[in-house]
């Protein structure tokens, strides 16, 4: 059975890549099928055995990631974020929307507003922006803890690079679960991790350079074939932050992190770039209560 899902991976990823850059356009099961090169009869049943998730789940998965990315990054009116998000009518999208956030659409994005007061529209771009960051700090003082951990070994991964939008790294994600799933190399020991290599409010999104990967020691590792690689975490002191919440949400947890936290703690960060653990699975638990652990390497 591995033999035969290893035959169908490359087609499944061609099929992943098609559905990322398609996710506002209707996505019919015939289409999707001649891009995969599979029969429309059998494709559900050949990505569920790879994935352990359905067609229709992940896609709705990732629209409702996309649109709340949008939500919290843009100022798009709620109509386009929809239309953006695949979804042709506003009432369902709120629909789907709130039952996976636990919020609607406008409420989502107003939770993530700074309070406006009486004279917003008489303060100056740059007061605008230092009372957002007051009230961010606040905010993340309150909801988040940071520790500080010994990694006290290396830690091999395997990884498949990413280039671009740091909220469409599950992209790269999905390929490397499919990847390490055919080749039954989960175990209760492994670890999904990402590393980033630059800052995205100073660096143009094209340019942005990431990595998805899996934990697996080098003795276990099979041959790999580009992209896949080998990338190796180094032992350390980190200081780790602890998230509990949507992906979307994550950008104002790392400005904190490095722009307040950092400068107040004593600590330098060391010249390594930071990597993220994720302690569940977006698959199986609502945005609500994702977890995931920002790691920054200190000196």
């Amino acid at each position: 059975m591995t033999t035969s899902k290893i035959r169908y991976e490359s087609r499944l990823q061609k099929l992943i890549d098609y559905i990322y850059s398609h996710l506002n356009e209707n996505l019919d099961l015939i289409t999707m099928a001649e891009v995969a090169g599979i029969s429309q009869y059998h494709l559900h049943r050949i990505y569920t055995s790879i994935y352990g998730e359905s067609l229709s789940s992940m896609i709705k998965r990732l629209r409702l990631h996309k649109s709340a990315g949008l939500l919290v990054n843009t100022d798009l009116v709620i109509e386009e974020v929809a239309k953006q998000s695949g979804y042709r009518h506003l009432q369902s999208f709120s629909r789907a929307f709130s039952a996976e956030f636990g919020v609607p659409p406008a409420g989502f994005r107003q939770q993530r507003l700074p309070e406006r007061n009486k004279h917003i529209d008489l303060l100056t771009p740059q007061d605008v922006a230092r009372e957002k960051m007051s009230m961010q700090n606040s905010k993340m003082n309150n909801e988040f803890s940071v520790t500080l951990e010994q990694v006290e070994q290396d830690l091999a991964l395997v990884v498949y690079p990413h280039q671009g939008s740091y909220m469409n790294i599950g992209q790269a994600f999905e390929k490397l679960s499919g990847w390490a799933g055919v080749r039954q190399l989960f175990d209760q020991d492994s670890r999904m991790m990402a590393v980033y290599f630059h800052d995205p409010d100073n660096t143009p999104e094209q340019d942005l350079r990431s990595l998805a990967g899996l934990t697996l020691a080098l003795e276990k590792q099979p041959s790999l074939e580009a992209p896949f690689e080998q990338y190796q975490i180094d032992a350390g002191k980190y200081a780790v932050l602890h998230f509990k919440g949507p992906y979307a949400d994550m950008h104002s947890a790392y400005r904190w992190f490095f722009g307040t936290w950092l400068a107040e703690s004593g600590y330098e960060v060391a010249d390594k770039p930071p990597f993220e653990e994720y302690l569940n699975d977006p698959r199986q638990v609502p945005p609500s209560e994702l977890l995931t652990d920002i790691y920054m390497p200190l000196k």
